[in-house]
């Protein structure tokens, strides 16, 4: 028989019992979707969204893409938002904030934006923004072809007839050197009309128009090329070909590029957007992926040993000598740039 203590104590268990069946073992986990570019997701996982999940007992589900793709399909599930934070080049995320599939960021609520350059601060205006990581267009010439290369315009020299590559317009770089060949040779509107003039007068005289980075690699591995516009974060894969190569920053600078995050207009799960985009930027987050030669760095407390520093745009020299394009250009421009060029480059 019971007695009341045991009665009291099986009273207890049975009420126990019935409150695990009315409830799950474990609470539901909230799940952040993120959507990015495809290169380096194994290592973001890694450096970014296991320990982030870590952090905030989250799930996070990724989807890639490059900017036209990814942006499309924001567009198509504007009602119903799936995604929450969105990483696209600056002049995507313009695209994107004027097409009112973004949100204007609160940066309070961001406490590492302080320790960023000023001009990953609100990168394309109206708050929807901020950028986090940069990369620089510098020039990459043989040594042993080549004295020094200090200027643009030396690719206009009559030595680099049938010795250079450049990037075609459709690709990412395209517009930078547009912008750097412009600079160059004095143009003075945001149409960049001297520096597509300067670029189509001296087709014949190079070897390709190239579209990626591993033709780039190619080509000087093959003795094809002896110089070329190369973007920092190719450096490393370039000096893997064993050739005699250098960077150079030449005197007019170095184009540069930026990608950058925004929240998803009427994203579900934007407090967890804004703690990823904090963490992303810290000091930590930015070491680690550029020591992994993922990402260089816009956090200014971020120090680089020499041999990572030298794969990354990172450093004063490196920081003061880029130059931008603004978004705004490129949107106004891109299509009447296509089209000079696919037209120029067929005569």
């Amino acid at each position: 028989m019971f007695n009341k203590a045991s009665l009291s104590t099986l009273a207890a268990l049975f009420g126990a019992g019935l409150m695990s069946l009315a409830a799950p073992a474990h609470a539901d986990k909230r799940t952040l979707v993120l959507s990015a570019y495809p290169i380096a997701q194994p290592l973001f996982n890694k450096l970014v969204y296991a320990p982030f999940k870590e952090k905030c007992g989250c799930e996070i589900v990724v989807e890639t893409g490059n900017n036209a793709d990814r942006i499309a399909k924001l567009e198509a599930r504007r009602a119903n938002p799936v995604v929450d934070l969105v990483l696209l080049s600056d002049f995507g995320m313009l695209e994107a904030a004027r097409k009112g599939l973004v949100q204007p960021l609160d940066y309070g609520k961001l406490h590492n934006y302080g320790q960023i350059y000023p001009f990953a601060r609100n990168p394309i205006g109206g708050n929807y923004a901020v950028g986090y990581t940069i990369y620089s267009v510098g020039m990459v010439y043989r040594t042993d072809k080549i004295k020094s290369l200090t200027s643009w315009k030396d690719l206009w020299s009559a030595d680099m007839k049938g010795r250079i590559a450049l990037p075609d317009v459709s690709t990412t770089q395209g517009p930078l050197a547009l912008q750097m060949a412009d600079i160059a040779w004095g143009g003075r509107g945001d149409d960049f009309a001297t520096g597509m003039q300067k670029i189509l007068a001296i087709k014949n005289n190079v070897v390709t128009f190239s579209k990626n980075s591993a033709q780039l690699s190619s080509l000087f591995a093959q003795d094809e090329i002896w110089a070329a516009p190369v973007a920092r974060f190719t450096w490393a894969q370039l000096m893997k070909t064993g050739m005699p190569l250098k960077w150079s920053i030449p005197a007019e600078g170095q184009a540069a590029g930026m990608n950058v995050m925004g929240i998803v207009a009427k994203s579900k799960n934007a407090d967890l957007a804004y703690q990823l985009m904090d963490f992303w930027l810290s000091r930590e987050v930015q070491t680690a992926l550029a020591m992994e030669l993922v990402d260089s760095p816009v956090n200014t407390q971020v120090v680089l040993p020499k041999d990572r520093a030298e794969f990354n745009t990172y450093g004063g020299e490196h920081i003061a000598s880029l130059k931008f394009v603004k978004p705004e250009t490129l949107l106004k421009h891109r299509s009447d740039w296509l089209a000079q060029w696919n037209k120029g480059i067929s005569k």
